[in-house]
C-alpha cells in the first residue's frame, strides 16, 4: 500500500524535464537542434516529448520526414512551457550567484573573551569589504553544537580531538599560570606545581572534565597534575580575572588574555620552567564541501587577520619561555 501511495503522489509532480525539452524543440523547430542546445541526444529529447504527450493526453507536434510543426494543442502549451523553463533557469542562475557571491547571514560562534577582545573589533573592516554579509556572533565559553544549533562556523580554542567537523588551525595558543605582584609579595612565588596546593587557585566550571592543571617540566619532562582549589569557580575569564588582579588568588588563563596584563606588570607568569598543554585557535565548520561564499569570505578574513597571533607573549613584550639546558632556542 505504501508503494502505491508513493507512486500516486509522484505522478502529481509536473514533468519539468519534459516541459523544458518541449519548449526547446518548439523554439528551435527541430529535435536535433534542441538536442544540441541542451547537450543531450536526439533520442533523449524525443522520449521526453513523447512522455509528455502521453501524460497530457494530446499530440504536441505534427511530424513528417521534412517538417515539424506545433499542433493547436502544442501552441497553447508552448508559451507556458517556455516561461516555466525560463523561470527555472533564472532560479538556478540566482542560486549560483548567491552561492558564489559573498552575501547573506553567517552564524558564527566564538569564545566569550576572545570574541569580545579580538573578533568584534575586526568586524567593522570585514563589513566594509563585504557589505552584503550579516554576522550573527554568538559569544559563549560553552562548546556549541554547530550542527544541532545551526551554526555555519565557529572559532574554537582547544586541543582538537578527532571529530566529524572540519577544523583549520589558525594559531597556537599557550596557557599561563599568573598572579599579581601583590599576591606574590604576600604569599610568595610557587617554585613547583605541588606548591600550588598551599595557594588559592581559581578554576573553570564549564570544562568537559574535572578542571586540572597538567604541568610538564620543560627540561626534565617531569609531569605534575594539580587540582586548583580556591574561593571562586567561574564559566569565563571575566568571572575570574578581577579576583586575580586584586591579588586574592592565582589564575590560569589563555595567552590571548594573560599577555595584555604583562607589559604594565599587573600580572606575572609563574612556574615558567613548566608548560601546560598547548592548544590552538581553530576555524571550524560542519563540512568543507560546497561551503557558501559568505562562509569562505569570513574564514579567509579571520584566518588572515589572526594568523600572526598579536596576543603572543613574544609580540606583546618579547617574553619567551625558558629554554631547557642543552637545547637551542
Amino acid at each position: 500500500m505504501k508503494v502505491i501511495v508513493a507512486r500516486m503522489s509522484m505522478s502529481k509532480l509536473p514533468d519539468f524535464e519534459g516541459l523544458a525539452m518541449f519548449a526547446t524543440v518548439a523554439e528551435e523547430r527541430s529535435f536535433a537542434a534542441a538536442a544540441r542546445a541542451l547537450g543531450v541526444s536526439v533520442a533523449t529529447v524525443s522520449r521526453a516529448v513523447t512522455r509528455l504527450e502521453e501524460r497530457l493526453g494530446g499530440r504536441l507536434f505534427n511530424r513528417t520526414s521534412r517538417r515539424l510543426a506545433l499542433t493547436d494543442f502544442g501552441h497553447t502549451l508552448a508559451e507556458r512551457a517556455s516561461r516555466i523553463y525560463a523561470d527555472a533557469e533564472a532560479a538556478e542562475d540566482f542560486a549560483r550567484e548567491t552561492s558564489s557571491r559573498p552575501r547573506g547571514l553567517v552564524k558564527l560562534a566564538a569564545p566569550l573573551s576572545f570574541g569580545a577582545r579580538w573578533v568584534a573589533p575586526m568586524l567593522p573592516e570585514f563589513f566594509r569589504r563585504y557589505p552584503d554579509i550579516v554576522v550573527d556572533l554568538h559569544l559563549t565559553d560553552a562548546q556549541t553544537d554547530l550542527i544541532g544549533d545551526g551554526f555555519d562556523a565557529a572559532l574554537r580554542i582547544a586541543i582538537m580531538e578527532d571529530s566529524s567537523l572540519v577544523a583549520r588551525l589558525i594559531a597556537p595558543v599557550r596557557r599561563f599560570v599568573v598572579a599579581s605582584p601583590s599576591y606574590i609579595a604576600r604569599h610568595g612565588r610557587p617554585q613547583h606545581p605541588h606548591d600550588l596546593d598551599a595557594h588559592r587557585c581559581l578554576s573553570y566550571a564549564n570544562r568537559a572534565k574535572r578542571d586540572a592543571w597538567r604541568f610538564t617540566h620543560r627540561e626534565t619532562g617531569e609531569e605534575c597534575l594539580v587540582t586548583p582549589t580556591g574561593p571562586l569557580r567561574g564559566t569565563s575569564v571575566e568571572a575570574l580575572m578581577p579576583t586575580v588582579l586584586e591579588g586574592l588568588a592565582i589564575g590560569e588563563f589563555p595567552e590571548f588574555v594573560a599577555t595584555q596584563y604583562f607589559p604594565e606588570k599587573l600580572l606575572e607568569p609563574i612556574l615558567t620552567d613548566w608548560r601546560l598543554p598547548e592548544g590552538g585557535l581553530y576555524f571550524v565548520t560542519p563540512t568543507a564541501r560546497a561551503r557558501p561564499a559568505k562562509v569562505s569570505a569570513l574564514a579567509d578574513f579571520l584566518i588572515t587577520e589572526l594568523t600572526d597571533a598579536p596576543w603572543r607573549a613574544e609580540a606583546v613584550m618579547g617574553w619567551k619561555p625558558p629554554v631547557p639546558q642543552g637545547r637551542q632556542a
